[in-house]
């Protein structure tokens, strides 16, 4: 749980980063790839991460722009990029409006009452689950990893 304006936004600046690392790898050909049929797409996951943070900032009473219909995927991966880039700035510009006050206090949600930090600290989590179901699948579709939270054994390799 975030306590302060603060801890939050500099764990969303690194968090965001490595989300746009990832979609970046994305590409227009790929975007069906699943894991097995009738599972989520690259296209569908990456989408997601860009228009979920509508729900979470609605919860936690952001005001946010929305990026696009949520059911309705891209067909370009570049799309889904400045998507994600604009409602990742959008978060930050609406938490700095928050007082330390206001992200301990509680607040309705889906799952009840919880701290306003509490619920930021849930849209980070579910970020990073699905960006990492994103890696598996960049990976299957033989494009390019990057590392997030640590090298890959591609940059590993070229460190050597």
């Amino acid at each position: 749980m975030y306590r302060t304006v603060q801890d939050f936004l500099g764990e969303w600046a690194s968090a965001s980063a490595g989300t746009i690392r990832v979609l970046e790898s994305l590409t227009d050909d790929k975007l069906d790839q699943v894991i097995v049929k009738g599972h989520n797409s690259l296209g569908w996951l990456g989408w997601h991460l860009a228009t979920c943070p509508m729900f979470f900032g609605g919860q936690v009473g952001l005001t946010l722009t929305p990026v696009g219909n949520p059911k309705e995927v891209p067909a370009h991966a570049a799309v889904i990029v400045e998507a994600y880039k604009n409602i990742a700035a959008n978060i930050a510009s609406e938490v700095e409006k928050l007082t330390d006050e206001q992200m301990v206090e509680s607040v309705q949600t889906f799952a009840g009452l919880m701290p306003r930090g509490a619920m930021l600290r849930s849209l980070i989590d579910h970020q990073t689950h699905h960006r990492g179901q994103m890696t598996v699948l960049l990976r299957q579709a033989g494009l390019r990893v990057p590392g997030v939270i640590g090298p890959t054994r591609e940059e590993q390799a070229q460190m050597k």
